[in-house]
């Protein structure tokens, strides 16, 4: 009677539950193709951040995606700040392609040192369920420095399940589901 649990059996059993698994791992949901931001192409994350006093212009604060150092964010107690999320790929602007596919993305803001407010603005970024991805947001500032190094988390999430733009905890958003895309740290002081 032949054995059904022979060493060559076990051998190839392995070999398929490898292969099975490699192919289910590298994928998000069926195709590395169905991604239209795979992560690996986001090297920057740039925050254009303005203050909402006459005269003011935008300051550019690059993060660099895996390249190190973090980026300090002057804020002032009791102001106001217009910021603008902007995506790159190298010298390429991605963020038209977060726009192209809004439904698919989500900004969460976490200031877990500090106390400030984040709404979402209008723009192109409204998705179907009628909350904004949060590529513009005003901030609204009562205390920047809330305890020892305070700084912001800004996480890109893929595909929700679903998104809700209200405080919760620390944050300014939070989803159910989805994957992070890309995320960058920012120190924050006054």
């Amino acid at each position: 009677m032949k054995t059904l649990f022979n060493t060559k059996n076990i051998i190839r059993l392995l070999a398929v539950l490898l292969i099975t698994f490699t192919a289910i791992s590298c994928q998000r949901d069926g195709s590395v193709a169905e991604d239209d931001l795979p992560q690996e192409e986001l090297t920057n994350i740039i925050l254009l951040v303005k203050e909402d006093t006459p005269g003011a212009t935008a300051i550019e604060y690059n993060y660099s995606i895996g390249a190190g150092g973090i980026p300090t964010i002057p804020l002032k107690d009791g102001k106001s700040y217009t910021v603008e999320a902007k995506f790159r790929n190298g010298n390429e602007d991605a963020t038209q392609e977060i726009i192209d596919a809004k439904d698919e993305h989500f900004l969460i803001f976490d200031f877990p040192k500090s106390n400030i407010t984040v709404t979402r603005l209008d723009g192109g970024d409204l998705r179907k369920d009628g909350k904004r991805v949060g590529l513009k947001t005003k901030w609204d500032v009562t205390q920047t420095v809330g305890g020892t190094a305070p700084f912001l988390k800004l996480t890109l999430i893929h595909e929700p399940q679903s998104v809700n733009d209200a405080k919760a905890g620390t944050a300014w958003g939070s989803v159910v589901g989805g994957e992070t895309d890309a995320e960058a740290t920012y120190n924050l002081s006054n």
